[in-house]
């Protein structure tokens, strides 16, 4: 059957989204909500980023979902309140992270809503397709699990260009695809390559409880001064406290970071949700 739990995190600050665009006209409505940095609830085809994902978890099974929302979110909640209301196959809950801490004090933020079950985490900024959120969710093991997304597939099948590719993490990995290490930034990614291709994190997880005894031990960035939810895995994995996997997929993803980002997620939507389906 798999986890029926869901926590998906938006209450990142959107300082990128925030800045200024030159050249780009976005409509008043989708304006509105990137000056704020509110990235989840940007209008993409006239409805939020995040009704997509909740569509997405919604077609695999999932039963329950946590907003991960920040206090000034009221708009945003009374939103996902109405919708849930509306809704009779999921239901839709949330958790106020106070202060914009981190993925990990995010994650944290979600505990009472998890309680004693495994659970998926994933970013609200970010639309995955189906195919490797069902993989995920299947996945029977009492352990913990990440998709790792192979490089030429995240680059073909989502919104990034091989550059930019080389500002997010990959994955290292054992011959048993445990993981050995998330690195951040590789100045050389060919050295990870494994025989799956290179496999880059975009934060699709599958953790057990055992996710917030890590996130209470870890120390923040010493640069950016967050507690990051890739050092709370690193702690799982360097004392052995359970098993982590990574699984690789060839699948793509529509990531949402700047205001340019819009209108290349606009575009692309349509194939992307069509290839998601007819993979699954």
């Amino acid at each position: 059957m798999g986890v029926e739990k869901a926590v998906i995190l938006a209450r990142g600050l959107g300082t990128r989204m925030q800045r200024p665009s030159k050249n780009l006209r976005l409509r008043p409505d989708v304006m509105r909500f990137a000056e704020r940095g509110w990235k989840a609830f940007i209008p993409i085809r006239g409805k939020p980023l995040l009704d997509y994902t909740i569509n997405s978890l919604r077609s695999v099974g999932v039963k329950e979902i946590c907003l991960v929302i920040g206090p000034e979110h009221l708009e945003m909640r009374r939103y996902y309140e109405e919708l849930d209301e509306s809704l009779d196959d999921i239901s839709i809950q949330f958790a106020i992270q106070e202060k914009p801490l981190g993925t990990a004090d995010a994650v944290y933020a979600a505990r009472g809503f998890v309680g004693d079950d495994s659970f998926m985490v994933m970013n609200g900024d970010n639309l995955y397709q189906v195919d490797a959120i069902k993989i995920l969710k299947e996945q029977v093991d009492e352990i913990c699990y990440g998709i790792g997304f192979e490089m030429n597939h995240l680059i073909a099948k989502g919104n990034f260009s091989a550059e930019r590719i080389r500002s997010f993490a990959v994955m290292e990995v054992d011959e048993e695809l445990n993981l050995v290490r998330i690195v951040e930034k590789p100045p050389n990614p060919e050295r990870y390559r494994t025989r799956y291709g290179i496999l880059v994190n975009m934060n699709l997880w599958r953790f057990t409880p055992h996710i917030f005894q890590a996130c209470e031990r870890i120390e923040p960035h010493p640069i950016r001064g967050e507690y990051e939810i890739t050092s709370a895995i690193q702690l799982l994995v360097d004392e052995r406290i359970v098993p982590v996997k990574v699984i690789p997929v060839e699948a793509g993803v529509l990531d949402l970071t700047y205001k340019s980002d819009i209108p290349s997620i606009e575009e692309k939507l349509e194939k992307f949700i069509a290839s998601s389906k007819s993979e699954t």
